[in-house]
C-alpha cells in the first residue's frame, strides 16, 4: 500500500469524527488533491474547468505556486467571486465562458438551489423542485482560448455532463502536451448530452491518453480497457476518471 493510502486510511480527514466514513465524493476530493500534488512541480501550469468557488484552484496554487493557471466559470456571480478572491494572484486568469466544441453563445441552466449541478443541458437533480434560472453564456473551444505556447500539465474538468464537448474543443492541446486530466464522467449527467463512455474513451485514445480510475492511477494500476470503462460507467461504480500517458507510478509520491 502506498504512503498516500496509509495516510488516508489512518483518517487524516476525519479528525472531528474518527468513526465517520468518507463519502465517495469526499474520497474523490482526496484523490484529486493527491493527483495534483504528485503531478505538479512549482512551475506547473494548470486548468480548472468548472472552477466554481476555487476549491481545486486553492489546491493547485499550493502545489504549483509559480505556474500560470486558468479558471473557467460561466455563472456570473461565481466568476465575479473568483476574480475578487484571487485578485492578488497575478498568475491566475479567469474566463467567464462555458468551454465546448463550438464558439458562440448558449443557454445555460443555472441551478440556484444546487449550483454545482449547473450546466449547458439539464440533467438529473437531487430534487424535483430545484430552482433553475436560464442564462445566456459565451462558449468557446479551449484550443481557441489558450496561448499557442502555453504548456498545460494538468486539467480538472467538472462540467456536469458536458465533458465530451470540452475534450473535443481541446484536441489540439491534448495531442500536443498530453496533460493529466482529472474529470467527472458519470450517469445522471453524461447521457443528457448524448454522450456514451465509448465516445470519451475513443477521443482520449486518439489523443494518446489512457484511462484510469483515480485510485487505480494512484496505485500504479493498469489502464482501463474500453470494456472495463464501459462497465464501470454503466454500473455507476465510478464517476471520476484520470486520463494520462502513464499511471501514477511515473510520478514520485511526495510527502
Amino acid at each position: 500500500m502506498s504512503n498516500f493510502f496509509k495516510r488516508l486510511f489512518k483518517g487524516k480527514d476525519k479528525k472531528k469524527d474518527p468513526n465517520r466514513v468518507l463519502s465517495r465524493a469526499e474520497m474523490y476530493d482526496v484523490y484529486t488533491e493527491e493527483i495534483i500534488k504528485r503531478v505538479c512541480n512549482p512551475n506547473s501550469n494548470c486548468l480548472d474547468i468548472g472552477a466554481h468557488a476555487g476549491e481545486i484552484l486553492d489546491i493547485i496554487l499550493r502545489h504549483a505556486p509559480k505556474g500560470t493557471h486558468y479558471g473557467f466559470e460561466p455563472i456570473p456571480t461565481f466568476f465575479e467571486n473568483l476574480v475578487k478572491k484571487y485578485r492578488k494572484k497575478k498568475n491566475c486568469r479567469f474566463f467567464d465562458l462555458a468551454l465546448s466544441d463550438q464558439k458562440g453563445t448558449a443557454t445555460f441552466n443555472y441551478v440556484v438551489t444546487n449550483p454545482a449541478y449547473s450546466g449547458l443541458n439539464k440533467r438529473s437533480y437531487p430534487s424535483e423542485n430545484e430552482n433553475i434560472n436560464l442564462i445566456e453564456v459565451k462558449t468557446d473551444l479551449l484550443d481557441n482560448v489558450l496561448p499557442p505556447d502555453y504548456r498545460v500539465d494538468i486539467i480538472k474538468i467538472d462540467v456536469e455532463g458536458g465533458e465530451l464537448a470540452v475534450l473535443k474543443g481541446a484536441v489540439k492541446t491534448l495531442k500536443k502536451y498530453k496533460p493529466v486530466i482529472v474529470f467527472e464522467h458519470g450517469l445522471g449527467a453524461a447521457e443528457f448530452y448524448g454522450t456514451t463512455p465509448e465516445m470519451v474513451y475513443e477521443l482520449l485514445e486518439n489523443c494518446g491518453l489512457k484511462l484510469f480510475t483515480l485510485q487505480g492511477w494512484l496505485n500504479g494500476g493498469s489502464a482501463l480497457s474500453q470494456e472495463e470503462h464501459r462497465r464501470i460507467f454503466n454500473t455507476n461504480e465510478e464517476y471520476y476518471f484520470v486520463a494520462a500517458v502513464n499511471n501514477g507510478s511515473s510520478w514520485p509520491e511526495k510527502n
